[in-house]
């Protein structure tokens, strides 16, 4: 009899979800799902409100990336008044944004998922969240906290508050930079960059430890899509979207973000409330075949940007990225060195910080272009630390939305981590026993990703688990607790 293994929630993960791991009759895993189970209703809700307004209230839509969504809805407002905003803006944004890939990243890898990478995926430990790794790893717990920090003091500088600023508006932005802002910013860049180093240099040395979870953590071939510049580098904020393959060849090169609906295509799954954007002209892919990969499925986020730009622009990032690609192999297609490429992009953007804290058009006083409504629809897009993040609104003459569109990274790596959690099932999963081995590794699958499903929740505290085995009849054969 075919049987379904349950995990509700999946947790360490920001928002709620949960998969099912479907058995055939000889209790090997024919098909897994990853389901999100929330409904949020912004691109709803937000009719009929001012554009004005909407940087402020997408913020809302995560406590983790405000920043993310600030930018692309400010972005989006920019188009609307068909306004070239001050260098000085354009350029606080950007240091607003690497500072929120700093603090984004940190709080993934060092809270999040260094508890399964450092004190190890086997055995029923109750201590596998962030308060064990304090316990085990004081100093490398301790630099991840502050690193975090760093970064939110930097959204705190320019926004005037960590969570939520209402700094970036339709034009510019609110506010800049004060010197003695600058100079805070300045002297905490050191610590940052030790800490990253140093983190880089202990995930290098458990590479070796985790081969099997490389091989079958979502290691199959993708596309890959996020922002670049004219030149071909690294970008987070601005720039043209690029497609490669998993061989690294460039498939489409120098699109234009605001006519996203030409190369993405946007499917719904009865069973989830997140969408499955998808490759547009290479179709939906088939879902009842795991072995045909060359369809639509993209990813997008760190791995990403990593897989499609020429370099990044800073010397220590660049030499990272250089031993990222010997040890990767060229493309990087497994799922699981998402961890490696948020180390690098965390040096990466703290070393950008650096560069840009030299210009003395941060300390500018003109900050804002003024324009009234001269585009009845807009797109705004930027780099979230998940992926690239696009808003499209359209507005009647007086500026009132008439509708909403967001395509949020998580949900364009929705179809690839569909996929990763049926690998890793297949791989780690063998009949009715469940093991907490198995458990964690399909959870780790997810966390990979580093999905952001709505504000931050499950990420420190008690995280329950309850797993079950049912019979077609309803019947429970084998169940399994975890209560932290």
């Amino acid at each position: 009899m075919s049987k379904k293994i349950i995990i509700d929630p999946v947790t360490r993960i920001e928002g709620h979800a949960k998969i099912s791991i479907y058995l055939d009759d000889t209790g090997q895993v024919s098909d897994a799902r990853f389901h999100v189970t929330e409904f949020r209703g912004f691109e709803k809700f937000c009719e009929g409100r001012p554009f004005w307004e909407m940087p402020g209230i997408t913020a809302r839509v995560c406590g983790i990336c405000p920043v993310s969504h600030l930018l692309a809805s400010a972005k989006a407002g920019d188009n609307i008044l068909t306004v070239k905003i001050p260098p000085a803006a354009e350029k606080l944004r950007r240091l607003m944004n690497l500072a929120q890939i700093i603090q984004s990243h940190a709080l993934s890898f060092f809270h999040l998922s260094a508890p399964d990478l450092l004190l190890g995926m086997d055995g029923d430990r109750p201590d596998r969240n962030i308060f064990g790794l304090i316990a085990a790893e004081p100093e490398l717990a301790r630099g991840g906290i502050r690193l975090r920090q760093f970064g939110q003091e930097i959204i705190a500088q320019l926004g005037g508050q960590k969570i939520h600023p209402s700094w970036a508006v339709p034009g510019g932005v609110r506010d800049g930079l004060r010197p003695e802002g600058r100079t805070h910013i300045y002297n905490r860049i050191p610590e940052a960059r030790s800490t990253i180093l140093d983190a880089l240099g202990r995930f290098k040395g458990i590479l070796t430890d985790y081969q099997q979870e490389i091989q079958t953590f979502g290691n199959f071939p993708t596309l890959f899509m996020g922002l670049v510049t004219s030149a071909g580098l690294w970008e987070h904020y601005d720039g043209h979207i690029r497609f490669v393959d998993s061989g690294g060849n460039i498939i489409a090169d120098q699109l234009d973000p605001r006519d996203y609906q030409q190369f993405i295509g946007e499917a719904v799954q009865p069973d989830s409330y997140l969408k499955s954007p998808y490759y547009r002209p290479l179709g939906y892919p088939d879902q009842s075949d795991h072995c045909r990969l060359s369809s639509g499925i993209y990813r997008v986020g760190p791995l990403a940007r990593l897989n499609i730009c020429s370099h990044i622009g800073t010397p220590l990032a660049d030499a990272e990225l250089r031993e990222f690609r010997d040890r990767t192999k060229g493309t990087a297609n497994s799922s699981f060195f998402y961890h490696y490429a948020r180390l690098i992009e965390i040096l990466a953007a703290i070393e950008h910080i650096e560069k840009l804290l030299d210009d003395p058009d941060l300390l500018s006083t003109r900050l804002r272009a003024h324009g009234g409504v001269n585009q009845l629809t807009a797109v705004g897009v930027s780099e979230a630390p998940r992926g690239t993040l696009f808003h499209e609104y359209q507005v009647d003459e007086n500026g009132l939305l008439q509708r909403v569109n967001l395509l949020i990274a998580t949900g364009q790596n929705n179809l690839a981590m569909n996929r990763t959690v049926a690998q890793i099932a297949r791989h780690f999963v063998n009949g009715e026993e469940i093991s907490p081995g198995m458990l964690n590794r399909v959870e780790a699958g997810i966390r990979a990703f580093d999905p952001c499903l709505s504000c931050s929740t499950h990420a420190v505290g008690q995280m329950p688990l309850h797993l079950q085995i049912l019979a077609p009849d309803g019947t429970i054969v084998n169940e399994l607790w975890r209560t932290q």
